[in-house]
Parts: C-alpha cells; sequence; structure tokens
C-alpha cells in the first residue's frame, strides 16, 4: 500500500470513530431513558375486593387523584380472601405497570392461615407507600351491661367464652382484634363469624350478639345515636374520628394496637426509580386537602413513608400476626 492509501484508510477509520462511540454510548444510555420513561402505558392498580367496599373506594380515591402521564385503572379481582389478586400481580411483570392496594389481612394474615400458596408475600412483592391505617372501636350492644374495657377483661376471665364477638370471619381486622384481645389479656372471647361487618352491625343493634371491634367510620354514627356503647378504640393512640374515647392499651392492655391499614405495593424487582416514583407520587396527593379529606372520612389515619419504611413495617406485621396465630392457634374456616 503506498502513502497515499494509507492516509485514504486512516482518514476513514478517523471519520468512523464517531459513529462507533455513538453506537456504544446509545448502548448505556437506552436502559437509562427505557427506565425512566415510565410509564409507557396505563397502569393496573389491583384490588382484592368487589366494587364499592373500602379498599375499592381508596383505590378510586387515590386513582383519580394521581398523575402518572397514562391512566391509572383500578381493577377488582375479589375471592379466596385477596389471594387471586395477589397471585396474579406476584407473577406480573416487574415495570410498575401492575400494582396492588393490600391490607395486613391479605398480604400478612391469609398467607400465613392458607398454607398452600403459590407464592410469598416476604418475597415476591416490594412495598411502594403505605396509605394510612384505619382504627376498630370497641362495641358493646344494648343486651351487654358493661362500661370499659376492664368489664369485658373480668367477664372473658371469669367464663372463659361465654361472651360471643361478631366479625367477618377468620383472618378479617375484626376477627383479628378479638383474638389479640383475648391473648393479651388472659380471657376468652368467643367468635361469631358473618358474611360481613354491616350483618353483624345489625346483629349486634339487635341484641342478638353482645360485642364487636368494628370499623370506628363504620361505628361511631351508631355509638352517637346511643344504638352501641362505645369503650374504646384500638389504635396506639387516641384519634380524632373515634371523638374522645379512650384506646384499648390505656384501658388495660398495655401495646394493644390494631387497624386495617391498607398500602401500594409491586412485583418483587421493580425497579428503585420506578418505585421511587410511585411512592411520591402516592404521597403528594394525600397531602392534597380534597384527597386527603376523603380518605380521613374513610377511617384512616393517613401515613407518610418511603418504600424502605413501608417495606420494614409489613416485615412487622408478617411477625406479629404470625405469633398471634401461633399463639392463639387460629386455623383457616
Amino acid at each position: 500500500m503506498n502513502g497515499d492509501s494509507v492516509n485514504l484508510a486512516r482518514g476513514q477509520a478517523t471519520r468512523r470513530l464517531p459513529t462507533v462511540a455513538l453506537i456504544a454510548l446509545c448502548g448505556l444510555v437506552a436502559p437509562t431513558l427505557a427506565q425512566t420513561v415510565y410509564p409507557t402505558r396505563p397502569v393496573r392498580l389491583v384490588v382484592g375486593a368487589p366494587p364499592g367496599g373500602g379498599p375499592d373506594n381508596v383505590a378510586r380515591i387515590l386513582s383519580l387523584a394521581m398523575n402518572l402521564g397514562q391512566p391509572l385503572t383500578v381493577e377488582n379481582r375479589a375471592g379466596a380472601a385477596s389471594m387471586i389478586a395477589a397471585e396474579m400481580v406476584a407473577k406480573a411483570p416487574p415495570d410498575g405497570h401492575t400494582l396492588m392496594l393490600v391490607s395486613q389481612t391479605n398480604i400478612a394474615v391469609a398467607p400465613i392461615l392458607q398454607k398452600t400458596k403459590s407464592f410469598d408475600p416476604q418475597v415476591d412483592f416490594t412495598g411502594v407507600a403505605l396509605v394510612g391505617s384505619a382504627p376498630l372501636v370497641l362495641v358493646a350492644g344494648p343486651a351487654l351491661p358493661v362500661q370499659s374495657v376492664q368489664d369485658i377483661i373480668a367477664i372473658a376471665r371469669s367464663k372463659p367464652g361465654s361472651l360471643d364477638y361478631g366479625n367477618g370471619g377468620v383472618g378479617t381486622s375484626p376477627y383479628m382484634a378479638g383474638a389479640l384481645f383475648s391473648v393479651m389479656t388472659g380471657g376468652k372471647l368467643n367468635s361469631i363469624p358473618y358474611p360481613g361487618e354491616q350483618a353483624a352491625m345489625t346483629d349486634i343493634i339487635a341484641g342478638r350478639v353482645p360485642l364487636m371491634f368494628a370499623n370506628a367510620s363504620a361505628a361511631m354514627p351508631h355509638i352517637r345515636a346511643g344504638r352501641l356503647r362505645g369503650l374504646a378504640v384500638t389504635s396506639s393512640t387516641r384519634v380524632d374520628i373515634a371523638q374522645g374515647l379512650p384506646t384499648v392499651a390505656e384501658s388495660g392492655v398495655p401495646g394493644y394496637e390494631i387497624g386495617t391499614w391498607l398500602g401500594i405495593v409491586a412485583p418483587a424487582g421493580t425497579p428503585p426509580a420506578v418505585v421511587s416514583k410511585l411512592n411520591a407520587e402516592v404521597r403528594r396527593v394525600m397531602a392534597v386537602p380534597e384527597v386527603r379529606d376523603r380518605l380521613i372520612a374513610q377511617g384512616f389515619v393517613l401515613a407518610d413513608q418511603s418504600p424502605d419504611q413501608f417495606n420494614q413495617y409489613i416485615k412487622a406485621e408478617y411477625a406479629k400476626w404470625s405469633k398471634l396465630i401461633r399463639d392463639a392457634d387460629i386455623k383457616a374456616d
């Protein structure tokens, strides 16, 4: 090769270098762009309960307020204590386009009670954001002549199993509230399951069942009207919705706390940047006065947690209810 040919070859190689470098740079930048451009299609928020209930209401309040750049649609998948919905979300692609609104019942209680399952709630999900916790109120019906938590404890200890309490069945918050109360007080309440909380509420007002741990937002109107007697609230501190009722903890059961909490999770492996974006948006909308007021009206004490804090909360809840299920020898229906 003569000198002119060598120089020409070198010139062509030099001109090719920017193109090669650009291709290599694109290879590095493309994944980053793919992660930051989220979402690329509508996002599903799966609810393991039928339309019209508390979880569905919360999901729709959030979905209407959140702005992700794509529609956020609520999808109801009821059945098997939300296990059908949880299994579907656990197996969904971990890209942030399929989320689930969960509670302690379907992520920290039902999976323990149902020994056969195709997913592990401690492995297959990552926390996005805790919405809040709705406390319960310990209420007595007109047929039960008690005035305090201590009166309930005295009966439960002196006549174990003689005091019935209505609830929505094994694993539901009202059921677990009674089981936790029994273990922590050394007494014994007898569970009377109903197909739903409203049916139990009807019977306690009618005097057919004496006691219930009821959702605060559902119980307080009946307490104000004199149809039920409010004894205590199950939150760790007094809350506005319970209108001055003492906590169960301060009424003689130190450390007692239970509520129906709701939060959003994603499949494990969802990119941290996507989880952070979702968390920031949930926390933003919960600070909007209209959204905040609507959630509080549902009975929730609102949270403000990072994804890491929510993951730690889920682990603590799983440990708490696992211990109670062992200690109280709770079995699935």
